[in-house]
């Protein structure tokens, strides 16, 4: 009886446990895309390059990987409600910076300090939800990063188009949704069952065993396609669609950024049950058609046919993420785990930040126009020899059992 007892209270806990940190993990997410919309708007105003909205963009994922691998931890030690409680006050400190921007160097450091509080929060928030449930948690990790961008971007772009004070109000309503997370998680109890004891240090630990190292390399090419294509739409793409669109740009803005990490939360939910070379070739297919589309719709000046393209191609981003990760996922026992996946999240930010600096340089010399069939004319052959690798060489690909 007491058991039972026990085991109801537990279960009582564990559902508004998960509300929470799912919804705090979205939050997080929703306000890295917020700015995407918004890059047009502050070029106009303050009369910046190409280049400085995707180093803008870039300093954000290069910070966040800093705070995912070298503090990721620290919730280990810690406890999980003590580093989110830490985020989320540096997460607020983020907002504050980017309501009182008044040029690019503003923005650039509120990038800074924001991707640093994402990377903290994204591996607290994930070991708090698995702590609660592992196999809702799990579920909601995979698809929660690709919610929230897609709602923080789509609602980002929605208020600048129809609310006043576009470069500001979306930043006020996230400070008040930051603030009542903060006052909710200081009211929830820790979800860690033991902590580690001992001093703790930031430490980076990144090896690929040699067993995984094949497997490795066949996953990069639709890895790295995937993360550059994100890299591109939430920097350079809205600005893109100011040269297309007539109208309602800022919107539009939102929603291309929405089509693609929605159509890529779609994508996992659809092959969660499927087999990692399932995943990749279906991945690797659309990223090939998406891009593609994308391209034709640029020289057609046709919205219709660029979100199609969106869709698709965020299909092939999640398709192609998931397959990545649970290949290299099923090479590595517990203790090279963190390794591995620190190698990997390395390989993704940096696709994730690094072709979009090069394309933004390429933007100011050749045009956007010119530079975005460029970079799609690469995906696409990055997506062409991953389906080759995996349909060619499949035996080095290991086939798991579908979850």
């Amino acid at each position: 009886m007491t058991s039972t007892t026990g085991q109801t209270h537990a279960h009582s806990r564990q559902k508004p446990g998960l509300g929470l940190h799912a919804l705090t993990l979205i939050a997080f997410l929703a306000a890295s895309s917020v700015p995407a919309p918004l890059y047009p708007l502050y070029q106009a105003q303050w009369g910046f390059s190409a280049f400085t909205i995707t180093l803008v963009f870039a300093v954000y994922a290069l910070a966040l990987l800093v705070g995912l691998l070298f503090f990721g931890t620290m919730s280990n030690r810690f406890g999980r409600r003590a580093v989110i409680l830490l985020a989320l006050s540096i997460q607020l400190s983020a907002m504050g910076i980017f309501l009182l921007a008044r040029d690019s160097n503003w923005l650039i450091v509120a990038r800074i300090v924001q991707g640093f509080a994402t990377g903290l929060a994204t591996t607290a928030l994930a070991a708090a939800l698995l702590d609660l449930d592992q196999k809702k948690g799990a579920t909601i990790n995979s698809i929660a990063p690709m919610i929230g961008m897609g709602v923080g971007a789509l609602g980002s772009g929605l208020l600048a188009q129809m609310a006043p004070a576009p470069l500001h109000l979306g930043f006020v309503l996230l400070v008040l949704l930051f603030t009542v997370q903060t006052l909710r998680t200081v009211r929830s109890t820790e979800t860690s069952p033991s902590l580690s004891a001992g001093p703790w240090k930031p430490r980076l630990r990144m090896d690929v065993p040699s067993h995984a190292r094949r497997t490795f390399l066949i996953v990069s090419p639709i890895n790295i396609a995937v993360w550059a294509l994100g890299g591109f739409f939430l920097s350079l793409m809205p600005s893109l669609i100011v040269e297309i669109a007539d109208d309602h740009v800022q919107t539009l803005g939102g929603a291309v950024v929405a089509g693609l990490t929605l159509a890529g939360a779609l994508a996992i939910v659809a092959l969660r049950g499927q087999e990692a070379r399932t995943a990749l070739l279906a991945g690797s297919l659309a990223m090939i058609l998406g891009p593609a589309i994308i391209l034709a719709s640029l020289h057609m000046d046709s919205m219709v046919t660029l979100m199609t393209g969106t869709v698709v191609s965020g299909f092939g981003f999640g398709a192609g993420f998931l397959g990545a990760m649970r290949s290299l996922a099923a090479l590595a026992n517990p203790e090279q785990r963190a390794g591995l996946l620190a190698a990997f999240y390395t390989e993704s930010y940096i696709a994730n930040a690094l072709p979009a600096l090069i394309a933004g340089f390429m933007a100011q010399r050749a045009g956007l126009f010119e530079t975005a069939t460029i970079f799609g004319a690469a995906i696409i052959a990055l997506a062409a020899l991953s389906l080759a690798l995996n349909l060619f060489k499949s035996r080095f690909v290991p086939v798991e059992q579908s979850a």
